[in-house]
């Protein structure tokens, strides 16, 4: 049980670390972040698993792992207002064309990254853009000032 005891404080420490790094896909991370988050995986392991090398304790670490994650999910669907605290919100990062400086800095996000963004989308010029709202999964959706809507994965954005 030692295991699913440290298994479940590194999901929580995982976890509150992944939420401070902020709202980053994996197609968007820097290399240094990607290596990062590789020897991040690789010390939460060590962590878990201490000295027990066995199928036995790696099937537990990784089922209290699954589990957990599972918990998660169902809580965020059961509980609307667990889901903002858990995934977040969506911020607003343009508005009427504008680029909201605060919340860009808030997340992160450079203007040149909005805008290679933007180029993805179709977009050519910022005045165009009527929303720009950064979704909780690290994907930016554009709302043209003309009305349509178009979500661009970031997977195939910055790197």
């Amino acid at each position: 049980m030692d295991i699913v005891a440290r298994a479940s404080v590194m999901f929580v420490v995982l976890y509150v670390l992944l939420r401070i790094m902020g709202k980053r896909e994996i197609g968007q991370l820097t290399p240094f972040e990607l290596v990062v988050m590789i020897v991040l995986g690789d010390l939460i392991q060590q962590g878990v698993t201490h000295n027990d090398f066995s199928l036995t304790g790696a099937i537990l670490a990784i089922s209290t792992f699954a589990f957990l994650a599972i918990m998660m999910s169902w809580i965020t669907y059961l509980f609307p207002r667990a889901e903002k605290l858990l995934d977040g919100e969506p911020r607003v990062i343009v508005r009427d064309g504008e680029l909201l400086k605060d919340n860009l800095r808030r997340d992160r996000i450079t203007q040149s990254e909005v805008e290679s963004e933007m180029r993805l989308a179709g977009i050519s010029r910022m005045s165009d853009v009527a929303w720009a709202i950064l979704e909780p999964q690290g994907k930016i959706s554009f709302i043209k000032v003309d009305g349509s809507d178009v979500n661009l994965d970031k997977d195939a954005a910055t790197g």
